[in-house]
């Protein structure tokens, strides 16, 4: 049944797991770099995924690819979404260094505008809305980033970055999935990032087994729930809602982060980060307006 209760419960829950990750994530930088926090998290979120693919492909009704050109394809794919979802990750684990959990939430949060943005550039139309949207979102960032001295503080701009980054990496998925089952080309995109980031992982920041037993906790959060448990509760979801009203859902990972900020790391927004993160939501609300359709008379 479409808009059912249920599913908008599980997919608000897959949204609060997200938010309340950017603790974790921010957690884990007390103990690792942001190199070995992205490797080791991709790992444990190809084996989440992995674990959980039987149940998937229940409920999706699909099979593994079976035919060796379907599995070169994956493995292209796999390549270049994780690349992409490496690049994207990293910054955004270097930037929470820097930056409070609740404007690192809606700063990410601003792929959703950018991706209609980028897809120009793929000879796509951008409706009017997403040009309001950029608009608003950029007035939400002022005030939520610039400081007084009237500088972009370096930790905002690392995530700016990142949303950036990661509205190309859903591009670069909505280019290669409708050719291959996108949770798969999800599951191996972990881990060829997981691999991208060891080398720079071991020479760049040296991490000890010690520490990273130590940020054991953040890891499994952001590994097995954030990629796992939730991207699970949107796939179960979304087959069941209206895509419109699952992205508005979606987005509410941005509030969450916030609150999750506020309430375990006593993270505390000014009113004129308040302010800012209100106008990048709307932006990001006004992105995902759906469009009107044309009656035939």
């Amino acid at each position: 049944m479409k808009n059912s209760l249920k599913y908008q419960l599980l997919l608000i829950l897959g949204a609060f797991i997200w938010g309340s990750a950017f603790v974790a994530q921010s957690a884990g930088m007390d103990y690792i770099g942001p190199w070995t926090f992205t490797c080791v998290r991709s790992f444990i979120a190809f084996i989440a995924l992995t674990l959980l693919m039987p149940l998937l492909d229940r409920i999706r009704h699909v099979s593994p690819p079976q035919k060796p050109e379907e599995r070169r394809y994956l493995l292209k794919a796999s390549l270049f979404c994780g690349a992409a979802v490496c690049i994207a990750s990293f910054f955004q684990q270097a930037g929470l260094q820097y930056t409070t959990v609740g404007k690192a939430g809606f700063l990410t949060t601003l792929y959703v505008v950018l991706v209609p943005v980028l897809s120009v550039f793929l000879g796509r139309k951008i409706r009017w809305n997403v040009w309001l949207a950029v608009l608003v979102a950029m007035s939400g960032i002022w005030f939520l980033s610039i400081s007084e001295n009237e500088a972009l503080a370096y930790g905002d701009i690392l995530l700016l970055i990142s949303a950036f980054l990661y509205a190309v990496q859903i591009l670069t998925i909505d280019h290669f999935s409708p050719h291959t089952d996108a949770v798969r080309l999800s599951r191996m995109q972990f881990l060829v990032c997981g691999f991208l980031c060891l080398i720079p992982a071991v020479v760049l920041e040296q991490p000890s087994f010690e520490n990273i037993l130590a940020a054991a906790v953040p890891l499994l959060y952001a590994g097995v729930m954030s990629s796992g448990i939730a991207y699970t509760l949107q796939i179960v979801s979304q087959k069941n809602l209206e895509p419109a009203l699952a992205s508005i859902i979606m987005s509410l990972e941005s509030v969450f982060a916030a609150l999750c900020g506020f309430v375990i790391l006593h993270q505390v927004l000014l009113p004129r980060e308040l302010l800012g993160s209100c106008l990048v939501f709307a932006g990001v609300l006004l992105a995902q307006l759906p469009e009107k359709k044309q009656t035939v008379s």
